[in-house]
C-alpha cells in the first residue's frame, strides 16, 4: 500500500465497554503506579531518567497498547477507558516527568497510525507497544513552538531518500527515542531551498512529517535541565545531513501541517486528563496530611480555613471531571471527525478544557503545598513534585494563551 494511505484503524472503535471494565482497568493501574512508580519518583528526578525497563513491565499490562489496533499489538479503547487509565497513572503515579516519558508514543505514533503505510506501521508501531522501542514526537523548535507554520528543518529528496538539516527543542523522551516523528519542510525537487536565513516565512504550505530512527548518522542529542518533568529526558536534537529512506515520510508530501494540527487535539485531551489525576494527587496528599497534622491542640482539617481550601480543590477537580467526561463521550461519538461546525466546536472544547483542566491543577498544587505548610516545599512530596511540574502543562501542547486564540476563532469570535 502507498505512503499516500489512510489508515482506516484510527477510526473510533465499535466496542461495548462497561463500569465494570473502567473499574477494573483503574485497579490495575493504580496498583502498578503505586507499586512500580510511587516508590521511585525521588530517585529517578535526581537520576534525571526512569529505567528503561519500566516500558516493557507497562507493556506487558496491555497499558501502553490501549487504544491502539488489535492487529498491530494493542488493544481497542474507547477515549473513556483511555482515560481511566490516564487518571489511575497520574493520581497514583504522581509524576508528570514518568507520565510524559512513559507514553511519549501517544504524541509520536498517532500521525503514523492514521496516515502512515501499511507497512511503516508495521514496521515500528509493534515494536513501540512492547515496550521495546520508545516513540517520540519532535515539532517544536528554537523559533517556532505553537507557531507551526514558522518551523526551519528541512528535508531534501535525494534519490530515494530525504536528507534533513535543521534542530528540534523541548522533545519528551527525545535523548532515548527509537523513532522520531519529525515535522519538516520538504523538498521533492519542484524548488530549491533558499538560504534559511534570508528565506521568508513559507507558512503551512510545505511542512511534512517523517520518521527517523534515533540511530540515524549525522542525528546528535543534547539534555536539557527543567524545573519539573526532571526523569523524563528531555531533548535538544540536533539534524546535520542526516538521511532516511523516503518510506519513512508519513502520509503525502506538504501534508504535515494538516496531521500535526490533528495530533494536537489528542494530546491536548490527554494533558487536560494527566492534569485532573495530578490534582486529585495534590488533594489525595493534602486531605491526609490535613487529618494527621495537629495545630493548636487539633488536627488542620477541623480548622474551617483548612476545609475551606479542600472543598474549594474538590469544586474544581469536580468541574474538571465533568468537562473531560463530556468532551471524551462526544470524540468517541465522532465529533473530531465529523467536520463543520461539530468538529470546530469540539476543537475549541478541547482547547478551553485544557486550559480549565491545567488551572485546575494549579490551583490545587497551590493549595496542597500550603496546606502541607513546611512539609510542602520539601522535596520528596508529591505536591512539591507537582507543584514544580504545574507549568509545563500550561505551556505544553500549547500554551494558555494560543488555547484561548484558537478556542475563539473555533467559535467564530
Amino acid at each position: 500500500m502507498n505512503a499516500n494511505h489512510t489508515s482506516d484503524r484510527a477510526a473510533s472503535p465499535d466496542l461495548v465497554e462497561d463500569d465494570n471494565d473502567i473499574e477494573t482497568l483503574s485497579y490495575l493501574v493504580t496498583r502498578f503506579a503505586a507499586k512500580e512508580i510511587a516508590p521511585h519518583v525521588t530517585e529517578w528526578d535526581q537520576a534525571g531518567e526512569f529505567p528503561r525497563a519500566l516500558y516493557a513491565r507497562a507493556a506487558q499490562l496491555g497499558l501502553l497498547g490501549l487504544g491502539y489496533p488489535e492487529d498491530l499489538g494493542g488493544t481497542p479503547a474507547s477515549q473513556r477507558m483511555r482515560n481511566a487509565m490516564s487518571l489511575a497513572m497520574a493520581r497514583h503515579g504522581a509524576s508528570g516527568g514518568v507520565f510524559a516519558g512513559l507514553f511519549s508514543h501517544n504524541i509520536g505514533l498517532p500521525p503514523v497510525l492514521r496516515h502512515g503505510s501499511d507497512d511503516l506501521q508495521r514496521e515500528i508501531v509493534p515494536p513501540v507497544l512492547r515496550g521495546e522501542k520508545i516513540a517520540a514526537l519532535a515539532i517544536t523548535e528554537p523559533g517556532a513552538g505553537s507557531d507551526v507554520a514558522a518551523i526551519r528543518t528541512t528535508a531534501r529528496l535525494d534519490g530515494d531518500h530525504y536528507v534533513i538539516n535543521g534542530e528540534k527543542t523541548f522533545i519528551t523522551s527525545g535523548l532515548r527515542a527509537d523513532y522520531l516523528t519529525v515535522a519538516v519542510r520538504t523538498s521533492d525537487g519542484h524548488s530549491a531551498f533558499d538560504e534559511l536565513d534570508d528565506a521568508p516565512a513559507r507558512g503551512a504550505r510545505g511542512i511534512s512529517l517523517i520518521v527517523v530512527p534515533g540511530d540515524s548518522k549525522g542525528l546528535s542529542r543534547s539534555a536539557l535541565d527543567k524545573m519539573g518533568w526532571r526523569c523524563s529526558d528531555t531533548a535538544q536534537l540536533h539534524f546535520d545531513n542526516v538521511r532516511v529512506p523516503a518510506r519513512y515520510r508519513i502520509g503525502a508530501a506538504g501534508e504535515g501541517f494538516r496531521m500535526i494540527m490533528g495530533n494536537f487535539n489528542g494530546e491536548r485531551l490527554g494533558m487536560s486528563v494527566a492534569a485532573l489525576g495530578f490534582a486529585q494527587a495534590c488533594y489525595d496528599e493534602a486531605l491526609e496530611w490535613a487529618r494527621q497534622r495537629k495545630t493548636f491542640g487539633q488536627a488542620l482539617v477541623e480548622h474551617p480555613v483548612i476545609r475551606h481550601k479542600l472543598v474549594d480543590m474538590q469544586m474544581r477537580i469536580a468541574s474538571t471531571q465533568a468537562w473531560v467526561d463530556a468532551v471524551s463521550e462526544r470524540m468517541d461519538a465522532g465529533d473530531e471527525h465529523a467536520g463543520g461546525d461539530t468538529a470546530a466546536r469540539w476543537v475549541a472544547q478541547v482547547c478551553m478544557l485544557k486550559n480549565h483542566a491545567t488551572q485546575t491543577l494549579q490551583f490545587c498544587a497551590d493549595q496542597a503545598v500550603q496546606i502541607l505548610g513546611g512539609m510542602g516545599y520539601m522535596q520528596g512530596t508529591r505536591s512539591e513534585r507537582i507543584y514544580r511540574e504545574v507549568k509545563v502543562m500550561m505551556i505544553g501542547g500549547g500554551a494558555e494563551e494560543i488555547m484561548k486564540d484558537l478556542a475563539a476563532r473555533q467559535l467564530g469570535l
